[in-house]
Parts: C-alpha cells; sequence; structure tokens
C-alpha cells in the first residue's frame, strides 16, 4: 500500500497505514541502535541512547497493542524516510574518526530519528482522536511523550558538553 494508492480510501485507512509505516520504523531503529551506543564514546550519551533501545522495545509493544485495540493484525510497511534517516546516519557515523566529533554525529542523528518519530506519533494521535479512538491516541501520546523527552535529553547532552567537547 503506497501513500496515496488506491488501497487508501477512507481516514482509517490512513491511520493503520501510518501505523505500520511507524511500526516498521521503530523496529529499524531498534537495530540501528546497538550500532549507535558501540560507537558513542560519552559515557552519559551511551547509557542515553541504551536507555532509549529499551524504551522502544516498550513502544514497540505499545504499537502492538494499538493495532489489537484498533481491531488490525500488527504488521508493517516499509518507511522509505526512516530508511534514509538511518543510511545518513550511517554515513556519516562511519566518516567521523574524533570521538568528540563522532558523539556530536551520533546525538544529530539521533534526533533526525526523534524528530521524525514526533512528527508521526503527532500525527497518529491527532488522527485517532478524530476517528474517536481515546484509547488508541492514549497509548499513542504515551510515546510521543517519551520521545519528546529523548529528544530534550540529547538536545540537553549536546549543549551541556558533547558540541562544546567537538568544538
Amino acid at each position: 500500500m503506497g501513500l496515496f494508492s488506491k488501497d487508501i480510501k477512507t481516514m482509517n485507512d490512513l491511520f493503520v497505514h501510518q501505523l505500520q509505516d511507524v511500526f516498521y520504523a521503530e523496529q529499524q531503529i531498534l537495530s540501528a541502535l546497538p550500532k549507535m551506543i558501540d560507537k558513542a564514546t560519552n559515557p552519559a550519551l551511551k547509557q542515553g541512547l541504551e536507555a532509549h533501545r529499551r524504551e522502544t522495545e516498550g513502544q514497540v509493544e505499545r504499537l502492538k497493542q494499538v493495532f489489537e485495540m484498533h481491531g488490525e493484525t500488527p504488521k508493517t510497511t516499509k518507511c522509505p524516510a526512516i530508511n534514509g534517516i538511518i543510511e545518513e546516519a550511517n554515513d556519516i557515523v562511519g566518516d567521523v574518526e574524533d570521538k568528540q566529533v563522532l558523539d556530536a554525529a551520533i546525538v544529530a542523528s539521533a534526533q533526525a530519528v526523534e524528530h521524525y518519530e514526533i512528527a508521526r506519533y503527532g500525527v497518529l494521535v491527532a488522527w485517532a482522536k478524530q476517528l474517536g479512538r481515546n484509547d488508541c491516541a492514549t497509548l499513542l501520546q504515551q510515546t510521543l511523550d517519551e520521545e519528546k523527552a529523548a529528544d530534550g535529553k540529547l538536545s540537553k547532552l549536546a549543549l551541556g558538553e558533547i558540541n562544546r567537547q567537538a568544538a
């Protein structure tokens, strides 16, 4: 099902498609996080990324709940956006030799992921409410709040020490 394909006829179809998109994205993020954790050298960054990896596992489970509550089987649809963000992160991180600059690149890449997720979950919360699925909106809002908090923690790390050390 493509974003503007004939398979999407209703707001519900669009909502389910977006759920499948973000479900795929979360799984790709889970696959990419261990590499970022291994490459990070700043202890606080490593710890934050590891905590977010565990949090992401919970978000995947929460998405499964939303699918089931909405009467859908959890499944994915390929998300070219997250694939591009992760590919770009791998390219940037792979090219940096200075460990302090590497940490700054990891933070920037992680924030690109968070901003994508914030956008997607924000839309899903709004659409769930529009569809009268406040139960789904509540679970999706929990994830949205976690993504915003993760972005805030990354900003604090970047502005507090990582970017300064890299400069």
